[in-house]
């Protein structure tokens, strides 16, 4: 009766040791971030903002990019997103970028995308918010600051940068490493003018192979027809001595 009672307290102490563990946890922590995490300086990209909702009880109806002067992107166009609305901001740049020989004097600084009604990120779900963009400056990271607006009104803020040493952030910005592009092998355009002249003297050397061959065998018929009325002459002088 005694080890029936103590393995029931056990029972009871672990199933209690469980929920007190389980309690004030939810769903995993997930982020906004911007995808590719990585492009090329002086590129053009496909950027993707893919924003989870992080709530059970809210959807999310807004959505907002900051794209910072100081890394001004000439050119950058919104991708349709069914059921949103993206409204572009324009700022007038301090410092115009130069960009195929012509200057761009104002860029997109900021990016808003509304939900119409129905079409909310729900609980459980996300969505994505594609933009084009280029050519991307030469630095190492642009930070695309992000708000978050949820139906019940709060508004999560993505804005921190991480910083050397020190542990994510609660709410990070969304960032885009940019590397710098490959640079191309030196001696390439010299090793393709070579490969250009070995070609045009191969052709060359098979253009005279060609002539001496063809000399060749003009020569060799020209020697057996010079036989051939050889033989003749000498049977018809063979015949008339007889």
């Amino acid at each position: 009766m005694r080890v029936r009672m103590a393995a029931g307290l056990g029972v009871a102490v672990l199933a209690g040791a469980v929920a007190g563990l389980g309690i004030g946890v939810g769903p995993a922590s997930a982020h906004v971030t911007v995808n590719p995490r990585e492009a090329t300086q002086g590129g053009y990209a496909k950027l993707a903002f893919r924003v989870p909702n992080e709530r059970d009880n809210a959807s999310t109806v807004k959505v907002e990019v900051t794209i910072p002067t100081q890394t001004a992107i000439a050119s950058v166009s919104t991708r349709p997103t069914p059921g949103w609305t993206a409204t572009v901001e324009r700022t007038k740049l301090a410092t115009p970028l130069k960009v195929h020989d012509s200057e761009v004097t104002e860029a997109v600084s900021k990016i808003t995308w509304t939900a119409a009604p129905g079409n909310e990120v729900k609980p459980g779900q996300f969505q994505e918010f594609e933009v084009s963009a280029g050519p991307l400056p030469e630095v190492d990271r642009i930070t695309f600051k992000a708000l978050q607006t949820y139906s019940n009104g709060e508004v999560v803020r993505w804005i921190e940068e991480p910083q050397a040493g020190q542990e994510e952030p609660e709410h990070p910005a969304p960032i885009l490493k940019l590397t710098k592009a490959a640079a191309q092998p030196a001696g390439t355009g010299a090793a393709v003018v070579n490969a250009n002249a070995d070609l045009a003297d191969t052709s060359s050397d098979d253009g005279a192979s060609g002539w001496y061959a063809a000399a060749g065998v003009a020569g060799l018929i020209t020697g057996l027809a010079g036989l051939a009325f050889g033989m003749l002459a000498w049977r018809r002088s063979g015949t008339q001595a007889s």
